[in-house]
């Protein structure tokens, strides 16, 4: 599903997934790097699914929104991504880290649009394989079901 433009031309996030995202992020645990951020994935039959980061004073023990949103959707017995949106703050974009674009890619196309977005709304949106060309799947390994 793709971004809409608004009256002047600009494109715009898509108003569901910016919403959950943003109310997950108000929601974030992170007492540590004091960085919020919100995540809202869409699968295939529509439903949208939200995470937000939680930080561990163990700091590989927390998780990135992305994956607490992809964990949402798999217990929820969905295996394919067709929209995300990720929302962080700061002056540089907040992109989903290296571990979270190899797990977007494991249930997503690399045409997959990420709608990166800040307070003020969206900032730039990036397709999976750009974010992540050349990925690792599946077809690489002996048998898989999948290759890039």
């Amino acid at each position: 599903m793709a971004s809409r433009s608004t009256s002047r031309g600009r494109v715009a996030a898509p108003a569901d997934l910016l919403a959950a995202a943003s109310r997950v992020r108000a929601n974030a645990h992170a007492p540590y790097s004091r960085f919020k951020v919100g995540a809202a994935l869409r699968a295939s039959d529509g439903t949208v699914y939200a995470g937000c980061n939680v930080e561990n004073a163990a700091y590989p023990q927390g998780w990135c929104a992305e994956a607490s949103a992809i964990a949402a959707m798999v217990g929820s017995g969905r295996r394919l991504i067709v929209e995300a949106l990720v929302i962080g703050g700061g002056k540089r974009l907040c992109t989903p880290c290296g571990g979270c674009r190899q797990k977007l890619q494991e249930f997503a196309a690399p045409d997959l649009p990420i709608h990166v977005c800040g307070p003020g709304g969206l900032r730039r949106t990036i397709t999976l394989g750009e974010l992540l060309p050349w990925s690792f799947d599946a077809g690489n390994l002996a048998g898989g079901r999948r290759s890039s």
